[in-house]
């Protein structure tokens, strides 16, 4: 039996375990790097133990860091969450030879699935369908192919290559990726599927050789090659094609003797033929729609499992209703998916019914790793929280989920929540039309649920000036030549408007103030009310109103002369790790070229030249820490000679 249970994890992951522990009567210890010290996982844990760092190879993926935690903790059994070392078959093996119960597959089982090229001649023997399968690029000889990581997943170590002049390149920005992110540089090509859809089969195999499937997942919404919006079941699986998928996913397990929760996935083409893809031997990020259609724990049968115990069932249970989980990321979908650090001043997402485990009956869910106050940082995954909704049908859960988070507060990131809305909303996600190109093929779903800012930049005005008035004898609005507008800028919007000596709203015209506290504004537009609450930080007021949220900053009435950005100097986007720098000082440069990468939230983002021009100046190297806005180089522009020179 489990008495106290290790998380070998962080945040959201963490989190859920330790809700199903709570309930079993398990003890939890939580391990944290620095910059997880406050974190709630830490706080929430009956124990937690420091792993001195921020990065996560000096804290997460120190195997012999986290075990020495276990032991120091006085934990009997340790649980890897998913990410970092969950599919580390070393890892499992230490666990074990520790003396202590691994909340996993076996070692064996985790090895053979860990290197896709060895599952997938593995498993090709067994019977299940594989795509055709390149070792050596320079072999490939029909595109479009895909280019993959070995070990690992996520997307990371990923590439769609259309011909055989992307190949070279590719392949090495993969190799790097990947041996970043994993520790292993091997990849493969793959045939790559146009407008398939990726559906994965939840399985569960106890150490008794009982194996059950949980139905399918559909995850084909993704971006980066990775999953954004998942539900179960999947809108283009017939129960015949459900039964085929399950016996391909019941066959992989049996095949390589799995025990424990388990997910093989698989490409569904138009045809209706499925391919194997991988197998992750691990609970998945997305397994919360599982767990409201079946009615399981998926937490507890992992812990049932490990103990030795059999499964409570021999079968699938009944399908009930319809599951959409989305992925809330700090980042901005609108500039290619640029992750956003700093301080989550709130998260608050309406109509909440429960957290970190089965719900009782339909609703939403949600699992967050971040509260109020969070800092968010370039070390770890930039996802805040999965929301889910489970209603009787799948309409029902895309508008419950799509009102919810458009009705949600989150507050000091920028976040990908309005692209999730639009697609929650969209006609061809309605339709059930979706494939692993939705979002390249419906761009509009990029567009910010609000445009015009009028309205919230008003209700932002009026909140500050209630703030104001609260803390002074004089009504709020007043002048001494009350006929003159007040203003306020916000960014490049200026808001204009004029209260009279009994605090009614004369300018703009057509609009009636309702009411106006620092905190909650109400408008009469045509008649029509609207309310929009703000949250101010600083110079930020943060408007949630009924058609979106914005954030606005509102520019000082008398600004400081700052020095001008020298002309040509390229700035870091975000702050992190510079990774390679492919340019020297002298060097000239193309519009579009390649100069350097910066690493941040496991992910490698590039910095092109903005213009043709000559490198003037160079001022970091591979590993330089850099804050966002800091200098990376300075471009000096060639301009066009003159045909009368």
């Amino acid at each position: 039996m489990i008495e106290r249970l290790l998380v070998a994890n962080r945040g959201e992951i963490a989190r859920r375990v330790f809700a199903t522990c709570r309930t079993a009567g398990i003890e939890t210890v939580a391990v944290y790097a620095d910059a997880d010290a406050d974190s709630p996982h830490a706080v929430e844990a009956d124990f937690a133990v420091r792993l001195p760092g921020s990065a996560p190879a000096d804290t997460y993926l120190r195997a012999d860091l986290l075990i020495e935690a276990a032991r120091k903790a006085g934990a009997d059994a340790v649980h890897p969450g998913y990410g970092f070392l969950s599919e580390n078959a070393e890892f499992a093996r230490a666990v074990l030879d520790a003396g202590l119960t691994w909340v996993g597959p076996p070692p064996k089982a985790i090895a053979v699935m860990g290197s896709k090229l060895e599952a997938k001649a593995l498993l090709a023997e067994a019977g299940v369908p594989m795509l055709p399968t390149w070792t050596d690029p320079g072999e490939v000889t029909d595109f479009p192919v895909l280019v993959k990581a070995s070990a690992g997943g996520g997307g990371r170590g990923m590439r769609i290559v259309r011909d055989a002049e992307s190949l070279a390149d590719a392949v090495a920005a993969a190799r790097r990726e990947a041996a970043a992110a994993f520790g292993d540089g091997t990849v493969f090509c793959e045939r790559y599927v146009e407008a398939a859809r990726h559906v994965e089969v939840q399985v569960l195999a106890d150490s008794l050789g009982n194996v059950v499937t949980l139905g399918e997942r559909e995850c084909s919404i993704q971006r980066r090659h990775q999953k954004i919006v998942e539900e179960t079941p999947s809108p283009a699986v017939t129960p015949a094609l459900r039964e085929r998928l399950c016996a391909a996913a019941t066959a992989a397990a049996r095949a390589i003797g799995y025990v424990g929760a388990g997910t093989v996935e698989f490409l569904l083409a138009d045809s209706g033929d499925f391919y194997f893809l991988e197998m992750n031997t691990r609970l998945q990020v997305e397994h919360p729609v599982t767990e409201c259609v079946a009615g399981v724990d998926l937490v507890r049968l992992q812990l049932l499992i490990a103990e030795g115990g059999p499964l409570p069932f021999d079968g699938p249970p009944p399908m009930r209703g319809h599951a959409i989980e989305v992925r809330l990321y700090a980042e901005d979908p609108a500039a290619g998916w640029l992750p956003s650090t700093g301080t989550l001043h709130r998260i608050a997402v309406p109509g909440v019914s429960g957290s970190f485990g089965p719900l009782p009956a339909p609703g939403l869910r949600l699992d967050s790793g971040v509260c109020d106050g969070s800092l968010v940082g370039v070390h770890y995954d930039p996802m805040l929280a999965k929301v889910i909704a489970w209603a009787p049908t799948r309409t029902e859960a895309a508008r419950m989920l799509a009102t919810a988070l458009a009705g949600s507060r989150i507050h000091g990131l920028v976040t990908n929540r309005d692209l999730l809305v639009r697609v929650l909303r969209h006609p061809s996600f309605r339709a059930g039309d979706t494939d692993t190109g939705f979002l390249e093929a419906h761009p509009e779903v990029f567009a910010p649920l609000l445009s015009d800012l009028g309205l919230p930049g008003l209700a932002a005005a009026l909140a500050r000036a209630a703030e104001r008035s609260s803390r002074s004898s004089l009504p709020s609005g007043w002048r001494n030549v009350p006929s003159a507008p007040q203003t306020v800028t916000f960014g490049e919007m200026e808001i204009r408007y004029r209260l009279d000596r009994d605090g009614a709203l004369v300018e703009p015209p057509g609009i009636a103030l309702v009411s106006a506290t620092p905190d909650r504004v109400v408008l009469s537009v045509d008649g029509v009310r609207r309310s929009y609450s703000v949250h101010r930080v600083g110079d930020v007021s943060y408007v949630d109103g009924p058609d979106g949220s914005v954030a606005l900053t509102e520019a000082p009435r008398f600004p400081l002369p700052t020095p001008d950005a020298t002309e040509g100097s390229l700035v870091a986007p975000l702050p992190g790790t510079v990774g390679r720098v492919l340019v020297t000082p002298g060097q000239p440069v193309a519009a579009g070229d390649l100069l350097l990468t910066l690493e941040a939230m496991k992910l490698e983002h590039p910095v092109y030249a903005p213009v043709d021009g000559v490198v003037a100046d160079l001022r970091v190297e591979p590993g330089s820490q850099v804050e966002r806005g800091a200098a990376l180089l300075m471009i000096t522009e060639t301009l066009p000679c003159s045909d009368t020179e």
